[in-house]
């Protein structure tokens, strides 16, 4: 049962650098610039997530994005295995520094920490009463500097997490 929390975790979670946008959607996917699309490789399902020209985020399962005077998401609803889940954030210096959900009866804290590039160096969650963390490492970027691969070990199993990233022109 942890391990599928944390598989639907992984798919949620990856919703942090300054980008002169009007909404902050795209450093919640921990990227920059004028991201189009981004495409991610999750335990073996493609996550696709769309971006308008300002940085709105456009996700299929998400809905009732609420947003600050400054464009960051302060939360969201998304579908988690049929289940509609209420997501929220808390931000720093244009990052997310933590999240909180309820999935299947439990509470879920995220925090993070990040590297020099401003990629997630660590994800320490608190299923439940139960603390887990996720260091991430070996990452390889694209010409914009956005992370395109990464590596974690999940559980005692080690997992390469990769993404394509489309960008406007």
């Amino acid at each position: 049962m942890k391990k599928i929390l944390m598989m639907i975790a992984l798919m949620v979670m990856p919703f942090a650098m300054q980008a002169q946008t009007k909404f902050h959607d795209v450093e919640l996917c921990e990227a920059q610039g004028a991201v189009k699309k981004i495409t991610q490789d999750i335990m073996g399902r493609q996550q696709v997530t769309t971006f308008t020209q300002d940085g709105k985020m456009q996700r299929e399962g998400m809905s009732g994005a609420v947003y600050d005077d400054n464009g960051y998401l302060q939360s969201a609803k998304v579908i988690i295995r049929d289940q509609e889940t209420a997501v929220t954030y808390k931000w720093k210096d244009g990052k997310v520094v933590s999240q909180s959900m309820n999935m299947m009866g439990n509470d879920v804290d995220a925090t993070y920490t990040y590297n020099d590039k401003g990629a997630v160096a660590s994800q320490s969650m608190n299923f439940g009463g139960q603390p887990m963390e996720m260091k991430y490492t070996d990452y390889k970027y694209d010409s914009k500097g956005n992370w395109i691969s990464r590596k974690t070990n999940m559980m005692g199993q080690e997992m390469e997490l990769t993404r394509t990233i489309e960008y406007y022109e």
